[in-house]
């Protein structure tokens, strides 16, 4: 059984910042800035690409309320929501989840993408198949 089914099932201790019959959101034990939130849904999906379209809205429109609640209640600047999917993407834990990252302006959270020359008609064509 993966960490979250064990957090969702009560096995291992959690500190609940929300939770209905489908969802549970917890603080993450690594607070990344302050209020670092986890939102996952209670069914075991390994990622974005494996969940059904229920579940996801469900998950992603709890995600926004969350993240609106923790942004005004915690007086953050604005906040990074973000989903791993695969190892690759840095996913440690296969069962899907959001996460909220409150961001404040003397946070030291440095979340940058690299710029790269890529042909984007060609990239389009791949996608397209």
């Amino acid at each position: 059984m993966c960490i979250f089914c064990e957090i969702i099932e009560g096995n291992i201790p959690s500190k609940k910042v929300y939770e209905d019959d489908k969802l549970l959101a917890i603080l993450d034990i690594a607070q990344a800035t302050r209020g670092h939130t986890l939102v996952l849904p209670k069914k075991h999906f390994d990622n974005i690409l494996d969940i059904d379209k229920d579940n996801l809205e469900n998950l992603i429109s709890t995600t926004q309320d969350l993240a609106k609640k923790i942004v005004n209640n915690l007086k953050a600047e604005g906040c990074n929501i973000l989903n791993n999917c695969g190892e690759v993407s840095g996913q440690s834990v296969h069962h899907i989840h959001f996460h909220i990252l409150p961001r404040y302006n003397n946070d030291d959270l440095d979340i940058k993408f690299p710029n790269h020359d890529y042909d984007l008609d060609e990239i389009l064509k791949e996608i397209d198949g």
